[in-house]
């Protein structure tokens, strides 16, 4: 286990659940990844958790908004990225052809943030850490290790990245699929994959990936709790063994287990 006191700009440093059954959304996940729930009060009849491994921030969950189940949205999973400047980080955005679903705003003293849309329809949040520097534990089973933008321009969406965090996207030289890694200075931190990969007609999304000791085990366990398979475990070779999967609420997720 490693613990982070800091995130680069440029790396994901939060991730968020949205679900509809926030009670059994935290049963679920303390049971799949060991995740201590912890529930902030944010008001009489709703609370913001936050997901711990030994006391360390890990992750966090809310219930949807009204509004959003009004519009039929499902659960989901929200990544979050680290900048210097959230009110810049909007401007540029906009600038490079992206759309501020939010102006920035400050989350009381845990720091600052927006939400943002890219030009290819993903949504991602921005934040500008004070006390909160957002995840704090890393390499050890629930914890984030990756983030797949799926897109159905992954040049345009290479593009926007590349100049509003300065990420460097690019295929492996003995990839013949198309995948482009992201980089954030020296760190490999994600990547998009071909518009092959895609389902037709899905809208343009972040998928997060949780590390896990085992990939069959865990993807066993959580059908087991209700959860639905999307993509049963499989082996890359050279890369490792991950699945995709959707909670019993309906929130996408990945696990993964490195080869290395």
């Amino acid at each position: 286990m490693t613990n982070i006191d800091k995130h680069p700009a440029g790396n994901f440093c939060w991730i968020e659940l949205h679900t509809t059954d926030q009670n059994a959304a935290k049963s679920f996940y303390a049971s799949l990844f060991g995740w201590a729930a912890h529930d902030n009060p944010m008001g009489p009849n709703d609370f913001y958790t936050e997901f711990k491994l030994q006391d360390r921030e890990a992750a966090a969950g809310c219930t949807l908004r009204p509004e959003e189940r009004s519009q039929g949205m499902p659960p989901y999973w929200m990544i979050y990225i680290a900048v210097k400047n959230a009110d810049d980080t909007v401007t540029k955005a906009k600038q490079l052809g992206g759309k501020a679903l939010t102006a920035a705003f400050d989350v009381m003293d845990a720091g600052r943030m927006a939400i943002i849309q890219d030009p290819t329809g993903a949504i991602f949040c921005v934040w500008q850490a004070n006390k909160n520097a957002g995840i704090g534990v890393s390499q050890v089973n629930g914890t984030l290790c990756w983030a797949d933008l799926s897109t159905p321009d992954p040049k345009r969406a290479a593009e926007f990245y590349s100049g509003l965090f300065g990420w460097q996207a690019f295929a492996a030289p003995q990839d013949p699929s198309g995948y482009l890694h992201i980089k954030n200075g020296e760190q490999h931190i994600g990547g998009i994959p071909p518009v092959a990969h895609r389902q037709p007609g899905t809208p343009a999304h972040w998928l997060a990936y949780f590390q896990v000791d085992d990939v069959d085990a865990s993807a066993n366990k959580a059908k087991k709790m209700g959860a639905k398979l999307h993509l049963a475990p499989m082996t890359m070779e050279g890369v490792g063994r991950f699945s995709v999967i959707a909670d019993p609420q309906g929130a996408v997720f990945a696990i993964f287990k490195s080869a290395r």
